[in-house]
């Protein structure tokens, strides 16, 4: 008989997280190479904003297309296929010999790594009671952050001491290791030996807004309900702003400050520090509001509007008068947006069937990055011509419009 392990869940989403960094430091690789890539590959603004949206264009569509096939295949299988994708898409990169190649493989990873978020959500649905869901989203959510922060010292030391093409294969070997790991050790609670009968339990005292006994619904029938909206709409308005973070701030370090590679190593990991901040304020900020009488869906409203006003901090990046203070605002960012993001990814789990979570995420997500492929377009037409400032301007007004829909649309 197996041995039963006290608190799994919290062991689960903490694999779950292990797995969330690591497809964030494969993404990440890419921007922090990036002005050695242009450098040595003779790559322009605008090319190297190809690249980022081959990522963004695959990934938006695989989002809803992977979350179907967690639906069907299930957490463990679907996960661990996807995992094993974007460490060889990753390791691929090494072989690009200019712009167009990094765009292929750039694509090939945007394919394979759009399931994270989707499992992420799906493995909080199927292991947390409702009271647990805004931390444990948290938890995973930390994963982006500790991922981007993790990049930059790492894809430097590679590149400084065997080149750029290293950092590609490490990322992606490190990867392909743990996807190994998710297959041995991952299981839903129904299935796993170590889950003790009091935590079965705890995990069955759920509070869900929705009827689980009911048929999953069609993705028209999605498409058709009041909250998927409500919660697709704001994920539209907030995506940039992450995205921008994610494949832009080496990059506007280099070109608008003028730091080196070793200086962009130092000061690039703090923006994400701050953000998983941020993802730990999401999770416990709803379960304060709880505990003082707030219903759950507004609690994550709250949540959702504390962080879509700390927005203005990135809003003011053009006032910034020294990289110092240009990092400040982008951690104020950070945070500000894994606030109101972890609230979001929440509200999948709470709003809709445990059966559909994985479809209705994906289908969420590639909502938020159509919103980014387009920001990204308007960044690689306009920011060399016109600088950062005013794109950095349009966050705090798209993220304030988010909240508003929100407020409005979903009920609760």
């Amino acid at each position: 008989m197996a041995r039963m392990i006290t608190s799994l869940r919290w062991w689960m989403i903490g694999l779950v997280t292990l797995g969330t960094i690591l497809n964030y430091l494969a993404r990440s690789t890419l921007s922090v190479a990036a002005p050695t890539l242009k450098a040595e590959l003779h790559i322009t603004t605008q090319q190297y904003s190809w690249v980022v949206m081959a990522f963004q264009a695959s990934y938006t569509v695989m989002q809803s297309v992977s979350g179907a096939v967690l639906d069907a295949l299930g957490t463990r299988v679907g996960f661990m296929i996807f995992a094993v994708g974007w460490a060889l898409a990753n390791a691929l990169h090494a072989f690009a010999g200019g712009w167009a190649g990094l765009a292929f493989f750039r694509g090939l990873l945007g394919a394979s790594e759009a399931a994270a978020i989707p499992a992420g959500a799906k493995v909080v649905a199927e292991w947390f009671p409702a009271k647990e869901r805004s931390l444990a989203t948290s938890g995973f959510q930390m994963g982006t952050s500790i991922g981007n922060m993790i990049a930059p010292p790492l894809v430097t030391f590679c590149i400084l001491l065997w080149g750029w093409r290293s950092a590609f294969v490490v990322t992606g070997a490190i990867s392909l290791l743990w996807a190994m790991l998710w297959w041995v050790a991952y299981r839903r609670p129904q299935d796993h030996p170590a889950l003790s009968p009091q935590e079965r339990d705890l995990i069955a005292q759920d509070e869900p807004l929705v009827d689980a006994t009911q048929p999953a619904p069609s993705r028209m029938a999605l498409l058709r309900e009041r909250a998927f909206w409500a919660i697709a709409v704001p994920r539209f308005l907030a995506e940039p702003a992450w995205q921008t973070f994610n494949f832009f701030i080496p990059l506007y370090l280099v070109t608008v400050w003028k730091l080196d590679l070793k200086t962009v190593a130092i000061w690039a990991w703090l923006p994400f520090l701050a953000a998983d901040l941020g993802s730990l304020a999401a999770g416990m900020l709803p379960n304060a509001l709880m505990r003082r009488g707030v219903g759950l869906v507004p609690s994550r409203k709250v949540t959702m509007a504390v962080g879509a006003l700390l927005m203005a901090g990135p809003a003011c990046m053009g006032l910034a008068h020294s990289a110092q203070m240009a990092i400040a605002l982008f951690c104020v960012g950070g945070f500000a947006h894994q606030m109101l993001s972890g609230a979001l990814i929440t509200l999948c789990s709470d709003v809709f069937p445990r059966q559909t979570v994985g479809t209705a995420t994906g289908m969420i997500g590639s909502a938020g990055w159509i919103g980014g492929i387009l920001f990204t377009f308007i960044i690689g037409q306009s920011a060399d011509s016109f600088g950062y400032g005013p794109l950095f301007a349009a966050f705090g007004v798209l993220d304030l419009l988010g909240c508003v829909v929100l407020w409005k649309m979903l009920r609760g």
